[in-house]
This record gives structure tokens, sequence and C-alpha cells, in this order.
């Protein structure tokens, strides 16, 4: 979905793969789009990890299961850019740009 809006990916199938894939990418890392709940680690423990490499990256994290019900159990803080699945390309390229635009203003 994010290759067809025009965005350049590197993609994992794992948390420990793209933990490698961080540290082997020679370019800047804009964005980590992360699911909430995977096997070895959940998505907030990957995206602190990842965020030590890469201190610039925004980060979208997304589950099947409601934001409130992921903020209650405390793997995600409330105010954190999150997409609940199924989303169309259309929810994914606003959350996506949103988050990255964010970035920017505050780079500035």
């Amino acid at each position: 979905m994010l290759e067809t809006t025009g965005y350049h990916v590197l993609a994992a199938l794992t948390p420990k793969e793209a933990l490698a894939l961080a540290d082997l990418h020679a370019g800047r890392i804009d964005l980590l789009m992360t699911d909430v709940i995977m096997p070895e680690m959940n998505g907030r423990e990957l995206s602190e990890k990842v965020a030590a490499r890469c201190p610039d990256i925004g980060i979208v994290y997304m589950s099947g299961y409601t934001a409130n019900l992921i903020a209650h159990r405390g793997v995600l803080e409330e105010g954190v850019s999150f997409i609940q699945k199924p989303f169309s390309r259309k929810e994914l390229a606003v959350k996506v740009r949103s988050v990255l635009d964010g970035k920017a203003a505050v780079a500035r």
C-alpha cells in the first residue's frame, strides 16, 4: 500500500529483522510502522529500540485491537499515532502523511 502511494519501504517479517534493517540501512529512515502485538517483542518495545538507532523517526502503530483496549493493557501510551486494522489505502496514506508532516513541523 505504501509503495503504491510513492514511499520507499523496507519490509521486515519480524521485530529482529526490523532491527537488523535499521542497523544496516545506510540512509535515513523516516517512519516505522509496526503492529502492536507481535511475537518476540511488542510494537512499543520495537519502536523504542528503533528510535534509539534513528532518533527522529516517526512511528505509526497498527492493530486489529482497538486503541482503547491496547492503551488499557499498557502496551501503548495515550496520544500515539495509531491506525486500526483493517484500514484502506487512503486511511493509511492520511495517517502516514500526518505523522511525517508532524515530524517536519517539529524539525523547523
